[in-house]
């Protein structure tokens, strides 16, 4: 068995709001959930109008496919326009750990 994690670290456009912050931050949450079937959440940052931190994990029996669907995610991620990606942490366990 082996899981991956992501933490994206994003810059959001022209949010004035948590609430703002949260129409731009939740989209991409569902979007990630539903498309791959990871389990994501907004982690860290929550106080703040134009960061926002997100999780993700996932779990696979093949580190092939999991490295394939961890750079599927991160690839949806950088492509949302309204906002910044500035660094993606990477995390890799497998059953050696």
């Amino acid at each position: 068995m082996y899981v991956g994690t992501l933490t994206f670290d994003l810059l959001l456009g022209d949010v004035r709001s948590l609430k703002e912050k949260r129409s731009v931050v939740r989209p991409i949450v569902a979007e990630l959930h539903r498309k791959y079937a990871v389990s994501v959440a907004e982690t860290g940052v929550q106080n703040l109008h134009r960061r926002a931190e997100i999780g993700l994990a996932a779990v696979s029996g093949d580190w092939t496919h999991l490295t394939d669907l961890l750079d599927r995610c991160e690839r949806l991620v950088a492509g949302r326009p309204e906002v910044e990606l500035l660094s993606v942490r990477r995390r890799l366990h497998g059953d050696d750990d």
